[in-house]
């Protein structure tokens, strides 16, 4: 007698996972950035250290956040943070800029965009 694929004689290779579980583990992943994002920070930050600008960098993902650090030196604190918040992703948007003493230089939805920023030299002007 065929019992249409359920009971004692179904296929036990299926596993069945509450939703509710599923969604808990994929929040307890860090958050990270994808290749296409770490590729075009990877290439600013060799165009950077090209010009004499950056020396050194450090990725940190954590449980809200992507963060790309970039040092002058690796002993001090970052001259500048580029970070990743999905949480933001349908408000201000989930890039950032970041500058050293906390200052968010731009933030937007396109990482391209965001890292703009760099594009530009900033000029001390005289008094």
């Amino acid at each position: 007698m065929n019992d249409g694929g359920h009971g004692a004689g179904a296929d036990s290779s299926a596993t069945l996972i509450p939703l509710h579980e599923a969604r808990r583990e994929r929040m307890e992943l860090p958050v990270t950035f994808h290749r296409l994002e770490l590729d075009l920070i990877l290439r600013l930050y060799g165009k950077m250290v090209a010009a004499g600008e950056w020396r050194d960098y450090a990725i940190d993902h954590l449980k809200d956040r992507a963060v790309f650090s970039v040092f002058r030196r690796t002993s001090e604190v970052p001259l500048f943070q580029i970070t990743k918040i999905p949480a933001l992703a349908r408000k201000q948007g989930a890039f950032s800029v970041v500058a050293a003493n906390g200052v968010i230089l731009k933030r937007g939805h396109e990482l391209a965009r965001v890292v703009t920023i760099f594009d530009k030299k900033l000029k001390l002007v005289g008094a």
